[in-house]
């Protein structure tokens, strides 16, 4: 039995500029995880998971569920990563022994929260077939295959950065920069120690959950109209990444003020529902930082002591989310 493991994505501060020539900083926290499981056998199966259940109790019970993780479950995000590392393995060059196997993953990420749960089943899902037909993958290539699975073959809206967290499993500043992308096929990816992060919170709503593909793809289709707007943003997510990853370069952890301006200018850019802006708000009443860790649904920020962390905590029950301290990898 081969056993692989993949965690939660928390965007530090400058998303969602990795999908267009940004910069950002990201890093995986283990408080949830994926978990894949794959045992040679006669045939090659796929085990479905609690996502892919068909049977219900009733009417409402497959409703809530819909509205919870969606039409789609796990499946097709193993189908799909099957399919891509097959066409990586023949474009290389690389053989694969004729044997089979039997896949499926168990989840504890929350869906819909911009943790990037989906990519971590991807991400495991392909460390499972690496070590089962032992063949290696550069991590940079790696994290375009990943992304590959969904983006082209899924047709899901998505960029690199939970990708290339996930795969390197540490703190990582990465430079999306269009020279470098065009001239490598990759960003440049500086990966750093985690205690030079701040004390940091993420707080999260499991009712905000929401496709990460709402907001990339009408991101995606202004970004390349050109909109005056969104390339502006997209520069200045650029220079506060720069200035956070330069001051914790410094030993300097104070990048409150910076994780603010982050999450600001995206709420003049993008719509964001009250439920989420109403987080931020309640974050920052007590003196945090807050912004968007992906997508919504679920936010970080930095705190400055335990009696701050205390009235945060006692402030997200009564909007009825739930404050973890992440376990970052």
């Amino acid at each position: 039995m081969i056993r692989t493991t993949a965690f939660p994505r928390a965007a530090l501060i400058g998303n969602p500029s990795d999908g267009y020539f940004g910069k950002t900083i990201a890093f995986v926290f283990s408080n949830f995880e994926v978990q894949v499981d794959l045992h040679e056998s006669s045939q090659l199966e796929i085990i479905p998971g609690k996502r892919d259940r068909m049977t219900f109790s009733s009417i409402n019970d497959l409703v809530q569920k819909v509205q919870h993780t969606g039409y789609y479950g796990g499946v097709r995000l193993l189908k799909a990563s099957i399919k891509k590392f097959s066409d990586y393995c023949a474009a290389n060059n690389i053989p694969l022994a004729d044997k089979n196997f039997s896949i499926g993953f168990y989840s504890s990420i929350p869906d819909g929260l911009g943790l990037a749960g989906s990519s971590a089943i991807v991400t495991a899902a392909m460390k499972a077939m690496m070590q089962f037909y032992s063949v290696e993958i550069p991590k940079p290539l790696l994290a375009n295959l990943i992304l590959s699975v969904e983006k082209d073959e899924l047709k899901i809206g998505a960029g690199l950065q939970d990708r290339v967290a996930q795969v390197y499993a540490c703190p990582v500043f990465m430079n999306f920069d269009k020279s470098v992308m065009e001239q490598q096929g990759f960003g440049d990816y500086i990966s750093f120690d985690k205690s030079l992060l701040p004390p940091l919170f993420i707080a999260y709503r499991r009712n905000l959950s929401e496709g990460s593909e709402v907001t990339h793809n009408d991101l995606a289709s202004r970004f390349a109209k050109g909109e005056p707007q969104v390339l502006q943003a997209m520069q200045q997510w650029s220079s506060l990444t720069e200035q956070a990853f330069a001051r914790l370069n410094a030993g300097d952890k104070n990048i409150a003020d910076l994780l603010n301006a982050n999450f600001d200018l995206r709420n003049q850019l993008i719509k964001v529902s009250d439920g989420n802006k109403q987080m931020v708000m309640t974050a920052r009443a007590v003196g945090a930082s807050a912004k968007f860790t992906g997508s919504g649904g679920a936010i970080i920020g930095t705190y400055t002591n335990e009696k701050m962390l205390d009235a945060l905590i006692q402030v997200m029950k009564k909007i009825d989310a739930e404050v973890i301290i992440p376990t970052i990898v």
